[in-house]
């Protein structure tokens, strides 16, 4: 993963991002991040000096660019806003494969490479207006935390870089090993506005009940697998009406209750996935059978697994 550094660059941009694949890292996940300019040191946008850096080298097909955003003035008609390395270097990566995905005004540097003609796209709401206008093959969009067009993604303003972090951390390794991420970090998983804000992972979670969270998280690691209310209570040292206090208390909601919340939010991921039949779907939930899914789906949501599966689809 290379983090590409533009001069003037702003510093949470930076940080906010490099921050969560480290967090990610520290809890396993495989990531190696190297930081690059193509100047030796450069001067952020609130100051602060970095470096020594080199230059980056070229990223292979299935690598992550990640490009902050720097502090902009827009440019005089005919004049790059970055230099020709940057440039053919993004056009390079892009040829190559590699994942580009910019922070707030980072937007612009993939727009000056030309490499957001006929995508969709969008960066802070300060450059909306100036990248309509000097990228009007953009499909430039508002009132979104980031999109995602092939292997080209932008964030909108500064902290929505972190809200991408995340979104591409639960692609590869899935919503509850995110929201142990945004949890450590005090975060939200908010995704992009077809989404609702927030995680359920992270939901119901604000309290600081130890003993809940502990029976919380062992619901969460396996919310299909059929367990007791003893068993959930044995964990944490307290009677099953014990935890079943506590919990309500809490959280708002009994331990089966919560359970259940998860088991669906599970069958909402696997009905994405077309191999999958609706009785599959439902024993890998912890359901009965596909008729007590059906049931529980209906009463949760209004209509049929059915007929929300076609809507994921589409």
């Amino acid at each position: 993963m290379i983090f590409l550094l533009l001069g003037k660059v702003n510093l949470l941009d930076l940080g906010g991002p490099a921050q969560v694949f480290d967090t990610a890292r520290y809890f396993g996940a495989p990531y190696q991040v190297s930081f690059h300019a193509f100047e030796p040191s450069i001067v952020s946008a609130q100051g602060l000096p970095l470096g020594p850096l080199t230059p980056p080298p070229l990223p292979e097909k299935h690598d992550l660019v990640v490009i902050p955003g720097p502090e902009l003035s827009p440019p005089q008609a005919g004049h790059l806003m970055f230099s020709g390395e940057v440039l053919q270097w993004l056009q390079q990566a892009h040829r190559i494969g590699a994942t580009l995905a910019s922070v707030c005004t980072g937007a612009a540097a993939l727009g000056e490479a030309g490499l957001l003609d006929g995508k969709i796209c969008t960066t802070h709401w300060s450059l909306l207006e100036h990248m309509k206008h000097r990228y009007p093959l953009a499909r430039v969009q508002d009132g979104v935390l980031f999109t995602q067009d092939g292997n080209i993604i932008t964030s909108a303003g500064i902290a929505s870089g972190m809200d991408m972090t995340l979104s591409l951390i639960e692609r590869e390794h899935g919503p509850l090993f995110t929201a142990r991420v945004a949890r450590y970090l005090v975060l939200y998983i908010r995704r992009d506005s077809n989404h609702a804000q927030q995680s359920l992972y992270l939901d119901y979670r604000t309290h600081l009940h130890s003993g809940v969270h502990r029976v919380q998280d062992q619901i969460a690691q396996e919310p299909g697998r059929k367990t007791t209310l003893s068993e959930l209570a044995s964990l944490v040292k307290l009677s099953p009406r014990g935890l079943s206090k506590a919990f309500k208390q809490h959280t708002g909601l009994t331990p089966l209750e919560y359970q259940q919340k998860l088991r669906l939010e599970l069958a909402r991921q696997l009905m994405h996935n077309p191999a999958l039949t609706l009785e599959g779907i439902a024993q890998r939930c912890g359901f009965e059978d596909a008729r007590h899914f059906r049931r529980i789906w209906k009463d949760q949501f209004g209509t049929s697994p059915s007929s929300s599966r076609l809507e994921f689809q589409h």
